[in-house]
């Protein structure tokens, strides 16, 4: 399965953004409110200059206590991108997130973001394709 199968199949409300200078403390909310795990700092809602995720805020809280949450999103987010193309394979974008060790990536077009898939996004469309091949194995051993 491709990514663009998985845009699909996500719901129409876009990629939650944040601009730059958006406070840590902000972000939290946003990431409470809304029931997700990261979001994307963006100055115009289409090019990606970094992501933070409610890890990356935690492990701030761990380090420096509540201070950080006054601090600009800028100054914890994830500047250095993995982003995918529409085009690209579940198997490859599983394998990215794997080595890189995050749950979010960007889904990019040229260079605008074009949506936002996570790992859970990934391993469902996975698990479907797996019952399809499943199905198609076990029609063949039975003849149908």
């Amino acid at each position: 399965m491709h990514v663009s199968q998985i845009l699909k199949t996500k719901s129409d409300d876009g990629v939650v953004t944040v601009t730059p200078g958006t406070s840590v403390a902000e972000v939290a909310h946003v990431l409470s409110m809304r029931r997700i795990g990261a979001v994307i700092v963006s100055p115009d809602g289409k090019r990606v200059v970094g992501i933070v995720s409610e890890r990356d805020i935690v492990r701030e809280l761990g380090r420096r206590g509540p201070t950080c949450l006054g601090d600009a999103v800028d100054t914890l987010m994830t500047a250095k991108i993995v982003s995918c193309a529409r085009d690209d394979t579940t198997n490859t974008v599983l394998q990215k997130m794997t080595d890189g060790r995050f749950r979010h990536m960007p889904v990019m077009e040229d260079e605008e973001m074009v949506g936002l898939i996570s790992i859970g996004d990934v391993v469902k469309a996975r698990l479907t394709e797996l019952a399809a091949e499943k199905d198609a194995l076990e029609g063949m051993i039975k003849g149908f």
